[in-house]
């Protein structure tokens, strides 16, 4: 293994690189969305049964021992049920705005490995080519078979290596986006319902400023 990956040069080195930083970032992400997509009905309605009997602090204090994006609007609308409608709307909004860079986090870094990997299997594959034909120039008429085959295993395996490493990344990137945009409907769903719950239940009844 170690030969073919010397055999590819500098290039298969700075593909393999490449490569392993797009795992780390996929595996980073994969658990920490996983972390973060929470079953919402049950979730709702631990915090609307504790607010429904007067239990403010403990539907507070489930929001912060439960993880997700969706958990800390209801937090923040908590925090801000006693404002006026408009208020705590623009609270919650605002919460969720600055929760979404969080979900996307080295998402960009991703997507770029995902298309420069393949792309530096290409410039070993023109390197190998042109490692071919410079022997082939320098030995004229008599080339050593040797010296050829090392450009063409050179072109063949960063080729190999760029399209193996970044096919995964690619598909990963595009699974990662599924999951974010499912935790962002149910960060939607979640907001709507807390929001309409305090604005519309006795539970939720507001000193008006």
């Amino acid at each position: 293994m170690i030969g073919w990956i010397n055999s590819g040069g500098t290039v298969m080195w700075l593909i393999l690189a490449g490569g392993f930083m797009a795992l780390v970032i996929f595996l980073e992400r994969f658990f920490h969305l996983h972390r973060a997509q929470i079953k919402i009905a049950d979730f709702l309605n631990g915090i609307t049964t504790n607010l429904t009997r007067g239990n403010d602090l403990e539907a507070i204090s489930i929001c912060d021992q439960t993880p997700g994006p969706a958990a800390h609007l209801v937090h923040t609308a908590l925090l801000h049920r006693r404002d006026s409608k408009d208020e705590l709307v623009k609270a919650v909004q605002q919460a969720g705005l600055r929760e979404i860079p969080r979900l996307e986090r080295h998402m960009n870094l991703l997507i770029t490995l995902a298309q420069i990997l393949p792309m530096l299997g290409l410039l070993g594959t023109v390197l190998g080519l042109l490692h071919i034909l410079t022997a082939l120039q320098a030995g004229s008429p008599l080339a050593e078979i040797g010296t050829l085959s090392g450009g063409l295993w050179m072109a063949l395996l960063t080729t190999a290596a760029g399209l193996s490493t970044g096919i995964p990344a690619y598909a990963g990137y595009h699974f990662l986006v599924s999951r974010i945009e499912s935790i962002a409907l149910d960060m939607e769903e979640t907001a709507g319902e807390i929001i309409y719950f305090l604005t519309h239940s006795s539970a939720g009844e507001r000193h008006e400023p």
